[in-house]
């Protein structure tokens, strides 16, 4: 086959390949997107997001049918069909696809499909269904996604320990099922399994679920996780499994003391590790950093000139809206603009029960780097709107430079907290102060409602919260305010 010639070569179709494609097409180049999967979007819409947040949403029903006969609405007892379940999220999955392809193909971005392979900093050699294809081009742009990790003691080749891929199938229900990891993936998919019917044991090693994520915001999650799995267990180490007939035994130190136990399955959830195995890495100036992710700068170029890397083949925050924006940054550098990922406000949520979401500085964040700033919370409790939804346990925010009043971090726990971070991230990225959330009208009643009040809280005025004195001044003066 005759070399294909294209000014750039996409490897990986997941939401920052095929975003860097599509951009790239709009922007005038001629683009190559070579994808080894049958369809287009990746881990995320295949093996990930949204298959999870399909299953976290079917199954966040049965929770809702119980908790409305506190409210006088009884329903019988949910009967789940599995194979119908699977076919619905199959449906969702398939519907996105799809319409994948059609904007591929309206856009003119030429597919490939097959296993991508540098042979040096302009060539890459695709290994195809007819044959190997030879791809040479000006710039690649690296966006092969990450996969789950999986650490060789509990690698036993046996289908019962499974990762978040092999989860998100739905094979059966286990009667018991073991969760390694109190990370998002760990605690998203334990509270699917958990409605379910499955009975949860939940361990982390750490001393607190969902790290990185401050310890207020994480509170009513565990809370609620505490009642949905059997158990839920810190500062435990899992030493070993081993297949035990059609079970899996499982020996781990807890608080000291060394147990074992039997379980139907196990979900590890441990982390992902980036998926650049046989990509040729070797032939180009890539480098891999000490973290084993690819390196790259804030305009997310290689140390290879021809080579630009994105999303979680290069580290950081594993999100799939990173690697979007990613995306962007690494076209619009090519084509020769003025474009950086630095100091982007890249937002986080955690689908759980409630929602955990957060942009900006963190207090976790704010304290390790002695950074002075006003915290201020609003609980939900006050607000007329989570209380009709039945959702009081949720909380409010903002973390606020003192002398500037301007926020530079918004957090959110509670019911669609992924829906309202961002105008977090728009009050970040424009530099917005509490006095403009505070003054931006909100309607009411809406959950919305509490970023406005948490900024009124701020100068201690918040109509639905008690007064709040200030660590300086008062609140005219905090406003800059004064007799004229």
């Amino acid at each position: 086959m005759e070399p294909i010639k294209t000014e750039i070569v996409v490897v990986g179709a997941g939401p920052g390949g095929y975003a860097a494609a599509f951009y790239a097409a709009d922007m005038g180049k001629r683009v190559l997107l070579v994808e080894r999967d049958e369809r287009l979007g990746g881990v995320c819409l295949n093996r990930g997001c949204i298959p999870s947040k399909a299953l976290l949403h079917a199954t966040h029903v049965i929770d809702e049918a119980a908790l409305s006969e506190a409210r006088g609405v009884a329903f019988g007892k949910p009967k789940v069909k599995l194979e119908k379940l699977r076919q619905w999220k199959g449906a969702v999955i398939e519907k996105l696809a799809k319409g994948l392809d059609g904007l591929c193909s309206r856009r003119g971005v030429q597919r490939l499909h097959g296993r991508g392979h540098f042979e040096d900093s302009h060539t890459l050699r695709v290994e195809t269904a007819e044959g190997q294809q030879f791809v040479n081009y000006d710039k690649a742009i690296i966006a092969v996604g990450s996969k789950p990790a999986m650490p060789a003691a509990f690698d036993l080749g046996n289908r019962r320990i499974m990762t978040s891929t092999e989860a998100l199938e739905l094979e059966d229900i286990p009667g018991r099922l073991l969760v390694v990891g109190g990370g998002y993936i760990g605690m998203e998919l334990g509270m699917v399994y958990a409605r379910l019917g499955s009975e949860i044991v939940l361990v982390e090693a750490l001393n607190h679920l969902l790290s990185g994520v401050d310890a207020d915001l994480v509170r009513p999650v565990a809370k609620v996780a505490e009642s949905l799995f059997k158990e839920v267990r810190l500062k435990t180490k899992v030493l070993r499994m081993a297949t035990s007939g059609r079970k899996i035994k499982v020996a781990m130190e807890v608080g000291g003391a060394r147990r074992e136990e039997t379980y139907d399955r196990v979900l590890v959830s441990v982390g992902r590790t980036p998926s650049y195995e046989d990509l040729g890495l070797e032939n180009t100036g890539v480098r891999i950093g000490a973290n084993g992710f690819i390196e790259c700068n804030d305009q997310q170029q290689t140390g290879d000139p021809a080579i630009y890397a994105i999303g979680d083949a290069n580290g950081g925050a594993l999100l799939a809206h990173r690697a979007t924006k990613e995306a962007r940054v690494a076209v619009e550098v090519i084509a020769g603009e003025s474009s950086t990922i630095a100091d982007v406000v890249i937002p986080a949520v955690v689908f759980t029960e409630p929602e955990v979401a957060w942009c900006g500085l963190t207090e976790q964040e704010a304290k390790s780097g002695d950074i002075p700033v006003e915290i201020v919370k609003l609980p939900w409790g006050v607000s007329g709107r989570a209380l009709t939804l039945d959702r009081p346990e949720g909380l409010t925010k903002l973390i606020v430079e003192p002398e500037t009043e301007r926020i530079l971090g918004v957090g959110i726990t509670g019911a669609g907290a992924g829906e309202l971070i961002g105008e977090g991230v728009l009050a970040i990225e424009v530099g917005a102060t509490a006095r403009d959330l505070a003054e931006s009208v909100h309607p009411h009643p809406t959950l919305s409602e509490t970023l406005m009040e948490c900024a009124e809280m701020f100068y201690g005025t918040a109509t639905h919260a008690p007064p709040r004195k200030r660590p300086r001044g008062n609140a005219k003066e905090a406003a800059g305010g004064g007799a004229g």
